[in-house]
């Protein structure tokens, strides 16, 4: 894969399959024990016999756990967010996060056999950054990941592709579709794209 095929699956915010409870990451103390273990169970689940939709579902189950996507979704959608309905913003997170965990667990699912490696953690406060390298037989990707702490351990609040952000990403998206639609329609459009992918 490269590169450029890469960063446009990664990057795809409107385009995933799957779906699993939720369910908590491997317990870690510091943020790049957490990461890793993570990652390093991913790698366990996608290397397993079953197929593709156990697969998906097992890693949405660990996943879940480990993403924070609620403090994504508000970083991406910023302004966007202001002066909605607490009905409008709360489901605007619960499609956010099912979305964006589908899309990231689907692109795991890309790699053949891929390996990782990880840089020194950098730890502020109750926030870190821990630099990883998805490695293949052909290429090196670098992902890195932002996160913070909080009472049940460290989460992703954001990830780095290539030191593009998924975050802004999801804002630059967010920015074009709502200068032509409505807030409603947003939400009316990922509701459907939600249905499209678990009927």
């Amino acid at each position: 894969m490269s590169r450029a095929a890469l960063l446009g699956a990664a990057l795809l915010l409107l385009g995933a399959v799957g779906r699993a409870p939720a369910a908590d990451a491997p317990a870690a103390e510091g943020p790049l024990a957490t990461t890793r273990a993570v990652l390093e169970q991913s790698n366990r689940i996608v290397h397993e016999n079953g197929d593709r939709k156990q697969k998906l579902v097992a890693l949405a189950d660990l996943l879940r756990g480990f993403l924070d996507t609620d403090a994504l979704a508000r970083l991406a959608a910023g302004k966007h967010l202001e002066g909605r309905t607490p009905e409008q913003t709360a489901e605007f997170l619960r499609l956010f996060r099912e979305l964006f965990v589908r899309t990231y667990v689907q692109r795991l699912l890309l790699f053949d056999a891929p390996d990782f490696s990880y840089g020194q953690e950098r730890v502020t406060g109750e926030t870190a950054t821990v630099p990883t390298q998805i490695i293949t037989p052909h290429d090196r990707f670098e992902v890195d990941y932002s996160l913070r702490h909080t009472p049940e351990g460290w989460r992703a609040t954001d990830i780095l592709v290539e030191k593009v952000s998924l975050a802004q990403n999801f804002r630059a998206q967010f920015d074009s579709a709502l200068a032509k639609d409505s807030f409603d329609g947003l939400l009316e459009r990922l509701r459907k794209k939600v249905g499209d992918e678990t009927g």
